[in-house]
């Protein structure tokens, strides 16, 4: 006998614990909507503040004399800034990042632009 009523404790005591963390999960995942909501928000946040400054840089890049845009591509990520594609020679390349440099919030430049020569 006193082995079924400690059984039926413990079983009793199982129930209690299963349906006290069944509670926890559900006020849990009432709050994960919320936090993924405000996540989405600041991603799209994010993508647009990333746009903008990538726009900036080319502007900054298309009012820079001397220098040929037609080929540079510009990604802006959190402040990063990468100009990629080619430019005809050497000093535009360094007239590119400068140019980034000195746009307001750009952090920092990564410069994957190519040397290739008009015509080639």
């Amino acid at each position: 006998m006193k082995a079924s009523t400690a059984m039926k404790m413990v079983g009793g005591a199982l129930i209690v614990l299963a349906s006290l963390n069944a509670s926890a999960q559900s006020s849990d995942a009432a709050a994960a909507p919320a936090a993924t909501a405000s996540s989405a928000a600041t991603g799209k946040q994010a993508k647009a503040a990333n746009r903008a400054l990538g726009r900036k840089v080319r502007g900054a890049l298309a009012k820079t004399k001397g220098l040929s845009v037609a080929n540079i591509s510009v990604r802006a990520r959190g402040g990063a800034v990468t100009l990629a594609g080619s430019v005809p020679d050497q000093s535009q390349v360094d007239i590119a990042t400068q140019a980034a440099q000195g746009v307001a919030g750009v952090t920092s430049v990564k410069n994957a632009l190519t040397v290739r020569p008009v015509g080639q």
